[in-house]
């Protein structure tokens, strides 16, 4: 391998993580402006909507120079590919973000419904801690940390299907806060598949590390995992 080629593969790495990075940034922001009903927060993770997509733009660039260099090894073909493939799944993260951070906005102008912040409040520091550890596994090279990560996608799901039916609920009881329910139900859609993408993320780091393509989802390769778990929270 070139030293320009190992320079160059060096810096792909250090702009996914970057890129990384800056995602988990601002799903801190946003989620914190929604708990907080910070509207000032919300509005400047929305000023910042363009900033990873401009990123992505950049380390797609970065990625076709780097193969253009020389022919790469298998391992190092594979970390590109993955680059690529796992930089589209952390763009779609920060979409996500910017739904959250909008509805931040929204539910601002109607009621609010306490209890179901609360659980919200709990998905939302799963999701971002699932974000970071994929991150940092990506960064040690941890494939059992990505499969830690898949794992608890399936306390997001639950969570998520909780919520769900609470808010339901709540839309046949309060007809005066649907459109704060509506909201809600936004937020945690917005959630669910945050994560279902760091879940992608663990299955490209096990990808670079052994070539093998996994389906790691648990809830959705076996939906009959998330009714267990719920109904062991119910009793």
């Amino acid at each position: 391998m070139s030293v320009i080629f190992e320079a160059e593969l060096k810096k792909l790495r250090s702009r996914f993580m970057e890129m990384g990075i800056d995602a988990s940034e601002q799903l801190y922001q946003a989620t914190k402006a929604f708990i907080d009903h910070d509207n000032e927060l919300a509005k400047h993770v929305l000023n910042r909507d363009q900033d990873i997509n401009d990123e992505e733009v950049s380390l797609e660039k970065r990625a076709l120079k780097v193969m253009a260099l020389q022919q790469p090894l298998a391992s190092d073909f594979r970390e590109i590919i993955s680059i690529l493939k796992a930089s589209n799944d952390v763009e779609r993260i920060g979409d996500y973000t910017t739904h959250i951070a909008r509805a931040t906005v929204n539910l601002n102008q109607v009621h609010h419904v306490p209890a179901i912040e609360k659980e919200i409040s709990q998905m939302t520091e799963l999701v971002r801690q699932m974000l970071e550890k994929v991150m940092d596994a990506y960064a040690n090279n941890d494939e059992q940390a990505a499969y830690e990560v898949a794992n608890q996608d399936l306390e997001v799901d639950v969570i998520y299907v909780r919520q769900q039916k609470a808010i339901l609920a709540g839309m046949m009881a309060n007809h005066d806060r649907i459109p704060a329910y509506e909201t809600y139900m936004g937020v945690i859609r917005n959630l669910e598949r945050a994560g279902d993408h760091i879940v992608n993320l663990a299955e490209w780091i096990i990808y670079i590390a052994s070539g093998k393509l996994v389906e790691l989802n648990p809830g959705k390769t076996d939906p009959s995992l998330v009714k267990q778990r719920l109904a062991k929270t119910n009793n």
